[in-house]
């Protein structure tokens, strides 16, 4: 696991690329303490910073082929390399490492940029081909790993975070106004956009090309989208699903340095220890945090799993300093970022990195199996129509003040089923919708209904529950959940691997009927089949609890200060959200009439993250040991 960063078409000569390339490492040296390498030659830079997880003693990054004219950096892991390396030498190619990222050089050898079709893993590629003079990006099918790409007029600088550019004097630092509005919807910065303006992140399943004479070409390699395999029998459907699940976990055990994984007591968490614990040795190390709020503790239930499944558990209840995490979570990302989630993901990673260097997550089987409660209660809603009458009903909604009860069902039941799923998803952005944001900001950032549409439209060959699914997995899985997870990981040094997100697996689950997966009101129906056997009967039969904080209780008792500081902003975030608006929504909020903590939360975050942007925090790296929150009993 690696935090990669360089640049092609620059004009500089080797000592000043080899500044950039110290400059752009060091600002990711959390994602790499064991190592740095460095390649430059004319018009080009790549650089690494190394977690070292296979071949410790001969992976070092960079790495080329036997003439020395395909180099490659790499952030990732490639779990099938070893079947592909055998098919490498009989092909007659020579490898001088043990490493997943040299099988990428000669699969490149060998089909050029369609060698990504081959690879299972995650990853984030940087492949320089001196023959051709031109410069490979790929970024893994599901997200999992980031990379961003900033065009000059003189080339392309390629990164893992945002903070490799923060690092270089020539960038400009421009606030891209439409990621600003996306952020205060989604939480989050969307692909293929990132906070700066002329910076892009590679999204999921693409490739970029890059050479001086043609610039940059952006294609897709791979989609989520599949139609339905309606003539599935359900027990044949039982078996696949249980033998990809051993499968897959089993191709992620392949490590040089202490594994382990995060357990919550759900069903996907839960899945993934129970296949490792089948297929390994020695009893898997497990880890939970728990919180003194009985409502958002779910310590009890990773301790009794864990107890079934014989695992080497460690468990904390975590009493922490509520202030101080807020700022430590929202500078580990190098954008904003509103998931609260991200606090108990940070601290669980901490927990975890005292004992492992590779820890497995159980990420991903929501969106495949139907595991939001979301997905079921939309099925259920009622659409209303004509069109007409829809528009009759919202215009009457927003005559109403904001305070009225029944405005905003009203408001909901004004929009058609994809823009009503949005709101599930997203906040409103106009005033007259009960938004925020500025109003001239809102009508830069369109129509709200607009928001996730072109990714219903992508999905339309299937029912409207599998379009929720595949939307999720096309936004709001790399958006926020794999976001979330390679950023509070990879702060601490520590690798996260999901393995519910093999590429095989999604197409596998994404195929089936809606049906195999939500029934009678309850989701992940196959997967609740396919593990009866693997894990406690406790799992399954304890309603869905989510890894979150009481952020509502703490911004009435222990955070009032910042809401009361948010009303009184006077900064950056002024130029993009109503002050007026945010009062009403914090007077709402602490009076107990409604809950906005979610709303409040994207606007400390976006406040907190703009002083971090202005005190040159973001160009350094995220967080050092003494200044990550101590987790204790």
């Amino acid at each position: 696991m690696c935090g990669i960063a360089g640049f092609v078409g620059w004009r500089v000569d080797r000592s000043e690329s080899e500044r950039l390339l110290e400059q752009m490492c060091g600002a990711v040296a959390h994602r790499g303490p064991d190592d740095e390498g460095h390649f430059s030659a004319p018009g080009v830079g790549l650089g690494m910073r190394r977690l070292s997880i296979i071949d410790v003693a001969g992976g070092m990054q960079p790495i080329s082929n036997e003439s020395g004219d395909v180099t490659i950096v790499f952030n990732g892991e490639i779990y099938n390399h070893r079947t592909l390396r055998r098919q490498l030498i009989d092909s007659g190619h020579q490898f001088a490492t043990h490493s997943d990222t040299e099988t990428i050089v000669h699969m490149y050898e060998e089909k050029g940029s369609g060698c990504v079709d081959d690879l299972r893993g995650m990853f984030g590629i940087a492949l320089w081909d001196a023959q051709r003079q031109s410069l490979l990006l790929a970024r893994d099918r599901l997200g999992i790993k980031p990379l961003y790409y900033w065009i000059t007029d003189d080339g392309l600088a390629f990164c893992s975070e945002l903070r490799s550019l923060l690092a270089l004097d020539r960038f400009p630092r421009d606030i891209d106004r439409l990621a600003v509005a996306r952020y205060l919807a989604l939480g989050y910065v969307p692909d293929p956009m990132s906070i700066f303006r002329g910076v892009r992140k590679l999204p999921p399943g693409h490739i970029l090309t890059w050479d001086a004479r043609n610039g940059a070409r952006v294609e897709r390699y791979w989609n989520p989208v599949r139609p339905e395999i309606s003539a599935l029998d359900e027990t044949e459907a039982v078996r696949e699903l249980e033998r990809l699940l051993m499968e897959v976990v089993g191709s992620h055990l392949e490590s040089e340095v202490p594994l382990g994984a995060f357990l919550s007591g759900g069903i996907d968490s839960s899945t993934v220890v129970a296949c490792m614990a089948r297929q390994m040795d020695r009893p898997v190390k497990t880890f939970s945090i728990g919180f003194e709020e009985a409502g958002f503790n779910e310590a009890p239930d990773a301790a009794i799993v864990a107890a079934a499944l014989g695992t080497e558990h460690t468990e904390f209840i975590v009493r922490p300093d509520a202030d101080r995490l807020i700022e430590d979570v929202a500078r580990i990302f190098d954008e904003p970022f509103a998931d609260s989630s991200a606090l108990p993901t940070l601290l669980v990673s901490q927990l975890a990195r005292q004992h492992v260097t590779v820890s497995l997550s159980g990420d991903g089987g929501d969106e495949l199996f139907g595991g939001y409660t979301r997905y079921t209660d939309m099925a259920r809603r009622m659409e209303l129509r004509p069109a007409a009458l829809r528009r009759a009903v919202g215009a009457f909604a927003r005559r109403m003040p904001h305070s009225s009860p029944g405005r905003n069902r009203l408001l909901d039941l004004s929009r058609q089923r994809h823009g009503r799923y949005t709101t599930t998803m997203a906040a409103a952005l106009p005033l007259q919708d009960g938004g925020f944001a500025h109003a001239d900001l809102a009508v830069e950032a369109g129509d709200f209904e607009d928001l996730l549409r072109p990714l219903f439209e992508e999905a339309a060959i299937r029912d409207f529950p599998t379009q929720m699914m595949l939307t999720d997995i096309m936004s709001y899985l790399p958006g926020d959940i794999l976001t979330k997870v390679d950023r509070t990981t990879m702060a601490t040094s520590l690798e996260a691997r999901v393995p519910l997100l093999d590429h095989k697996l999604v197409e596998f689950a994404v195929s089936l009927p809606s049906g195999l997966k939500m029934r009678d009101g309850t989701g992940k129906w196959l997967l609740r089949q396919a593990v009866t056997d693997l894990v406690p009967p406790h799992v399954l039969q304890k309603p869905k609890k989510g890894f979150s904080l009481p952020i509502g209780r703490w911004f009435r008792r222990e955070l009032r200060h910042r809401v009361d500081a948010l009303c009184q902003a006077n900064g950056r975030i002024n130029e993009y959200v109503d002050p007026n608006a945010v009062r009403r929504l914090a007077s709402e909020h602490l009076s107990g009439r409604r809950d906005h903590s979610g709303i409040i939360w994207r606007l400390i975050v976006l406040d907190l993250w703009f002083g971090f942007l202005d005190a040159g925090e973001l160009a350094q790296p995220s967080l050092t040991d003494s200044s990550l929150v101590a987790v204790g009993s």
